[in-house]
């Protein structure tokens, strides 16, 4: 499986099949220059303009947006359902975590996550290989409590999104105040946009910080 980002929350992963799932693409105002991608599905974990341009994905994309599980050819999507801030949506709505199964490998996308999830959500997620969580606070879960999730969730692979970089235009806070905290796993930087994981070598656990 190839996982690359896009910045902010924007990620393509391609299965050795071919199969190609978008997540939560990006419209232009948030900084990234993305071009349109032959998806097969495209994922938005609710519906702010910075997490669901799907004009970014091919026309017939199959839209993935809802809880429950979805299946787009080879690839098994699950969706489980959680808030955009720590008061259960009143702040800024409801917010879908994304499980995805593809070739062996279980990635959740965490979307705009505002909250601490409780052991029954964690529960619900299972084993989680690769996960791809915001740290950088205001409209989401801030580096403290994705340190937490890191722990709770306990993921092979931990790599933070939807921080601030050069060209972003959002307002939240750099991915250094995350790493700062992490002590129990090493730090590593793929110093690319793009990198390749499969159930053979997903390798030891660690914090993976990628580049745009």
């Amino acid at each position: 499986m190839k996982l690359k980002w896009f910045g902010h929350s924007c990620f393509l992963l391609t299965a050795e099949s071919g199969t190609k799932v978008m997540m939560d693409p990006c419209g232009a105002k948030a900084g990234y220059a993305i071009e349109k991608q032959e998806a097969d599905a495209v994922s938005a974990s609710h519906g702010h303009w910075d997490h669901n341009e799907f004009s970014l994905a091919a026309d017939d994309a199959v839209r993935v947006t809802a809880a429950g599980e979805t299946k787009v050819k080879d690839v098994r999507f699950f969706g489980i359902h959680t808030y955009h801030d720590p008061e259960q949506g009143v702040l800024r709505g409801e917010n879908i975590m994304f499980m995805v199964e593809m070739d062996g490998l279980r990635i959740l996308h965490c979307g705009d996550l505002g909250h601490m999830i409780d052991d029954e959500t964690a529960q619900a997620c299972g084993r989680v290989d690769i996960l791809l969580a915001p740290v950088g606070g205001t409209y989401t879960i801030d580096a403290a409590l994705a340190h937490a999730l890191m722990e709770k969730l306990d993921p092979t692979v931990f790599i933070p999104m939807h921080y601030k970089l050069p060209q972003g235009t959002v307002n939240v806070a750099a991915v250094d105040g995350f790493l700062a905290l992490v002590k129990e796993r090493p730090i590593a930087c793929a110093k690319a946009d793009t990198v390749s994981f499969s159930v053979d070598d997903l390798g030891e656990k660690r914090v993976l910080v990628m580049e745009v």
